[in-house]
């Protein structure tokens, strides 16, 4: 049924004409099935204030309910054609009076970790983009007939909810940096096993898969309410810059089950690491940075190692904010192993002396769908040096793309031989005390292998191409931007 709906929805999305790609199906189909989930939030809390025979007060006023403008009923249940606004009328309500009724709540309230605060701040950095009343009202009335109320109803949404971020990762402008593959996620938090008690931090969340799939691992092991209230409250922590993807994870956060994400809205780059303190510290750090964008000078100088690269600057922030003795699983471009130019080596240095970087997971190209970069994945403890490297090379049979992705089964030696560093065909072990102390270069080459021949598709030549022509671009405008 919840597919369905789902597909429903996207089919009336995309006769209109304010929506013109997945992403805004994304964007729109997520405020509205946000309302949705919080008047279903808001029918629980009123029952279990009901049976401890105490007074709930709603978030919402009654004239902005759900059951006011979006779903009428009649006296039977029923919908209420009636009484439901819709055409100019509709459009009107929600354009003119409910957004900017929902953006006040973000000035109302003082933390940003209240519902309250989430709903101002969702509501603060979109718009309505359904143009016609009419769509509105048949998409309005779908989505009352799904139910937020059971675990099981919950997954379902969630996992549907998922196929469409995937989807949307090669639907165009920039889609694909929100979705990391979740095979890939549920790898790394395997292997880093964040536990409960551990608080887990993704400075670039995106949509929120690597805290999703924490909290799923996490919850396994939960034990009554009280691990529970852990998990919920004082678990996961994450920040994101952009409104679309910010939006995105705070809804892919509620479906997975946690009811006010800790997601904050803002530059994580912007802030100064010479004020990070302890209190500040995490135990987990799990995260897929963004890379090759590039920063403004003054954010750059909130770094001990200054570069444009994005990624570089994140690298510098996990290692800041991950407290002593914490985790981290970090997915980066592989050229962050070899370049040679000043920030690379010192980042390396900086990583390999403060942290031990105990596995290195090599991954083949076609990882990411519609993006030709190789990625590797770090994993690293804070508070000893490293003094060995076990690496393992992601070798398949086939190529990786839209119709034959990657998945968990792909990863499990790794996983297996993890555990142990153990050495094989596909993984072997370097003494850093060997790599050359003026370029240490982590260069993932398997010496338990013979050469190969490129099997590359030409597409995927000319990406990696072009991913050096920006890395170079990149470093060309660090050297003129020092030079000035």
């Amino acid at each position: 049924m919840f597919e369905q709906t789902f597909k429903n929805i996207d089919d009336i999305l995309h006769k209109d004409a304010g929506c013109g790609s997945e992403l805004d199906y994304v964007e729109q189909s997520s405020w509205i099935l946000f309302l949705k989930y919080l008047d279903d939030l808001e029918t629980a809390r009123a029952l279990e204030a009901m049976l401890k025979s105490e007074t709930y007060q709603p978030i919402i006023d009654k004239d902005y309910s759900w059951s006011t403008w979006a779903a009428p009923k009649t006296a039977d249940g029923k919908q209420d054609h009636n009484s439901a606004q819709s055409g100019d009328d509709l459009i009107d309500f929600v354009n003119a009076k409910l957004f900017p009724y929902l953006r006040k709540f973000k000035n109302e309230e003082t933390s940003p970790f209240t519902i309250e605060y989430k709903i101002g701040e969702i509501f603060g950095e979109l718009r309505n983009r359904i143009s016609s009343g009419y769509n509105l009202r048949e998409i309005l009335w779908m989505v009352d007939e799904l139910k937020f109320q059971t675990s099981k109803e919950k997954h379902e949404l969630s996992h549907l909810y998922e196929s469409r971020i995937h989807r949307m990762g090669s639907a165009g402008r920039n889609g694909g940096e929100y979705y990391t593959p979740r095979p890939l996620i549920k790898t790394i938090v395997k292997v880093i096993n964040p536990e409960i008690g551990n608080t887990v931090y993704d400075a670039a969340c995106g949509s929120g898969g690597f805290l999703c799939e924490a909290f799923n691992h996490m919850k396994k092991s939960a034990k009554g309410v009280g691990d529970m209230e852990i998990l919920q409250s004082r678990s996961f922590y994450g920040k994101e810059k952009k409104g679309l993807a910010y939006i995105i994870g705070i809804m892919n956060m509620i479906l997975h089950g946690i009811e006010a994400p800790n997601i904050i809205h803002t530059n994580t780059l912007a802030e100064n690491l010479a004020d990070v303190q302890e209190r500040d510290r995490y135990d987990i750090v799990l995260a897929n940075p963004p890379f090759g964008g590039k920063e403004r000078d003054e954010v750059q100088q909130n770094f001990p190692i200054r570069t444009g690269e994005t990624a570089y600057l994140f690298m510098q922030h996990f290692i800041k904010y991950l407290r002593a003795g914490g985790r981290a699983g970090i997915v980066i471009k592989n050229t962050f192993l070899s370049n040679t130019d000043n920030a690379s080596v010192a980042l390396r240095r900086k990583l390999l002396e403060e942290c031990n970087l105990y596995a290195v997971l090599d991954l083949p190209g076609g990882v990411f769908t519609g993006a030709g970069v190789k990625t590797v994945v770090l994993f690293f403890d804070k508070g000893q040096p490293t003094e060995n490297i076990w690496y393992y090379q992601l070798k398949l049979t086939r190529n990786l793309g839209k119709t034959s992705p990657l998945n968990e089964k792909d990863l499990a030696e790794f996983v297996a031989l993890q555990h142990k560093n153990e050495e094989s065909e596909n993984s072997w072990i370097i003494n850093v005390a060997d790599l050359d102390s003026a370029t240490l270069d982590l260069s993932a080459k398997n010496p338990n292998r013979k050469e190969e021949t490129d099997l590359r598709t030409p597409a995927e030549i000319a990406a990696e191409m072009q991913d050096i022509n920006e890395e170079n671009t990149l470093l060309l405008n660090d050297i003129l931007s020092l030079l000035q």
